[in-house]
C-alpha cells in the first residue's frame, strides 16, 4: 500500500517536472505569423523549379543579353580590375555616410556637374544600401521630422508601401494606371493631387516608372510641379534607372532637374546603381537630399548619419568603389555611357519585335503601348486569369499583374512570347 502510495507521488512529481519544462520549452515567437514569399522572389523560385526547357522568366527586374544570361557590363570589369591591382585599398570601415567621391558624383548624375546646387553646397548626399535602403532611410527621417501622409502611385514599386509603412506612415495612393487606354491617368492624377492635405509627401518615378513603363510628358510633369508648389506637397523621387530607361543619362535625369533648378524644389532623390551598373547583389545606392541652404544640408547629413549608425552602422565599400570609379574617370563614364546605350537599345529592340511579331498574327487589340511604353518593365494589359493561363501554358513567368521584364527577352524567345500573348488574348478573357 504504501509502496503504490509512494510510486502515485514518483509519477506525480515527474508529469509536474515535465508539464514545467514543456512550457519553458515553448517558443516566445509561437504567436508570430507567416508572411508568404515576396511574389516576385516567389515567381522566380517557380521558374526555376520548372524543368520546361523552353520557359521564359519576365518576373524578375534584372539586365539579360540576347543570350538570356546576365551580362556583366565591360566597364565594371575595368573597373574590378584596377581595383584588385590597386594596393592602397584595405577592408576599414567606411564613413557612416559613405564614400564622399562617390556620394558627390551620385549627386552630380542626378543634379548635373553644373548644378547651382551642387555649387551652393545645398545638398546632402549618404551612401545606401542601394535605392531600397535610400527610400528607407529618407522615409525614417521624414517620419521623424516631416510627418505627413505619403502618397504612391497605384501601381507603384511592391516594396514602396511595406517600407512607408513600417515606418509609421499612413500610406495612401494616387492614381497612375489608365487600364482602359493602357496610358498614363493624368488626370485622375491631378485630382488626387489637388484633394489631398497640404503639406503631404508624394513618391514619384523619376524615370521608366515601375511597373507600368508609362511617364507623364514634360508638360504633364510642369502641371504636378504647378499643383505641388500650390499645396506645399514634397517630391520624394525613387531613380533607380537613371541613363537605362532612354539610353540617356541626361534626359532620364529631366524630372528631378526641372524640380529642383526650374520651380525651386527641396527634394529627396533614391539612387540605385543595381540596373545601370548591373551591380544587383553589391547593393551600391544613394540618398540625395536637397535643401535651401548650406546650414540646412550639414544639419540634414548629421541626422541622416545618425540614422544609418543606428540601422547598418556603415555601407559597404566594393559596390561603391566600382562605381567611384567609374563616374570620377572621364574615360571610364564614356565606356559606361555606351553600356548603357546597349542595354537600353536591346531593350526598345525587343520592344518592337513584340509589336511586329502580334501585328504579324493579327493579335486582337492595340498593342503599340508596349513601344510607347520605357524602361525595363512594360504592362502589358494582360488580366489575371490571362497571366494565370499564359504561365500555364506556355511557361511565360510575370507578375499577376501582367508586368514584364522586357530585358528577359531575346531573338530566341520573343516569337514564342508574342505567341503566347496572342493564344491567351484570344482564348481567355
Amino acid at each position: 500500500m504504501c509502496a503504490d502510495v509512494a510510486a502515485r507521488r514518483v509519477n506525480g512529481i515527474a508529469m509536474h517536472l515535465t508539464a514545467a519544462n514543456t512550457r519553458s520549452r515553448s517558443s516566445n515567437f509561437g504567436g508570430v505569423p507567416l508572411i508568404p514569399l515576396d511574389p516576385i522572389f516567389a515567381l522566380s523560385a517557380a521558374h526555376t523549379a520548372d524543368p520546361d526547357p523552353n520557359k521564359i522568366n519576365l518576373g524578375i527586374g534584372a539586365y539579360r543579353d540576347n543570350s538570356g544570361k546576365p551580362w556583366v557590363l565591360p566597364v565594371v570589369k575595368k573597373a574590378k580590375d584596377i581595383l584588385h591591382n590597386d594596393q592602397t585599398l584595405n577592408h576599414e570601415y567606411l564613413p557612416i555616410d559613405g564614400l564622399r567621391t562617390y556620394t558627390d558624383a551620385a549627386a552630380k548624375l542626378i543634379l548635373g556637374s553644373d548644378s547651382p546646387v551642387i555649387a551652393a553646397k545645398r545638398f546632402a548626399a549618404v551612401q545606401t544600401i542601394s535605392g531600397t535602403g535610400a527610400v528607407r532611410v529618407g522615409a525614417e527621417f521624414l517620419a521623424k521630422f516631416r510627418k505627413s501622409p505619403v502618397y504612391v502611385s497605384s501601381p507603384t514599386w511592391g516594396n514602396h508601401n511595406q517600407i512607408f509603412g513600417d515606418a509609421g506612415f499612413e500610406v495612401r495612393s494616387y492614381p497612375y494606371w489608365d487600364a482602359k487606354n493602357r496610358s498614363l491617368a493624368f488626370d485622375a492624377l491631378i485630382k488626387t493631387m489637388q484633394d489631398s492635405p497640404d503639406g503631404s509627401i508624394f513618391v514619384l518615378h523619376a524615370c521608366a516608372h515601375n511597373p507600368t513603363g508609362v511617364d507623364p510628358t514634360k508638360a504633364q510633369w510642369a502641371k504636378i510641379a504647378d499643383i505641388m508648389t500650390s499645396k506645399s506637397l514634397f517630391p520624394f523621387f525613387d531613380c533607380a534607372y537613371q541613363g537605362f530607361a532612354s539610353g540617356s543619362l541626361e534626359a532620364d535625369a529631366w524630372a528631378v532637374r526641372y524640380f529642383v533648378h526650374e520651380r525651386g524644389f527641396e527634394v529627396f532623390v533614391a539612387q540605385s546603381f543595381s540596373k545601370n551598373f548591373g551591380l544587383y547583389s553589391e547593393r551600391a545606392g544613394c540618398l540625395t537630399v536637397v535643401t535651401e541652404n548650406e546650414d540646412v544640408a550639414v544639419r540634414v547629413r548629421s541626422q541622416l548619419c545618425r540614422l544609418i549608425r543606428a540601422s547598418f552602422s556603415n555601407p559597404p565599400a566594393f559596390g561603391a568603389r566600382i562605381v567611384n570609379l567609374v563616374l570620377n574617370n572621364p574615360q571610364l563614364y564614356a565606356e559606361w555611357e555606351d553600356n548603357l546605350r546597349t542595354m537600353a537599345n536591346r531593350i526598345i529592340a525587343m520592344r518592337r519585335s513584340v509589336v511586329a511579331h502580334l501585328k504579324e498574327l493579327k493579335t486582337p487589340g492595340d498593342w503599340t503601348h508596349i513601344t510607347s511604353q520605357i524602361g525595363m518593365f512594360s504592362f502589358t494589359g494582360l488580366t489575371v486569369a490571362q497571366v494565370k493561363e499564359i504561365k500555364a501554358r506556355f511557361h511565360v513567368y510575370m507578375t499577376d499583374n501582367g508586368r514584364v521584364s522586357m530585358a528577359g527577352l531575346n531573338e530566341g524567345n520573343v516569337k514564342r512570347f508574342a505567341a503566347a500573348i496572342d493564344y491567351v488574348v484570344r482564348n481567355v478573357q
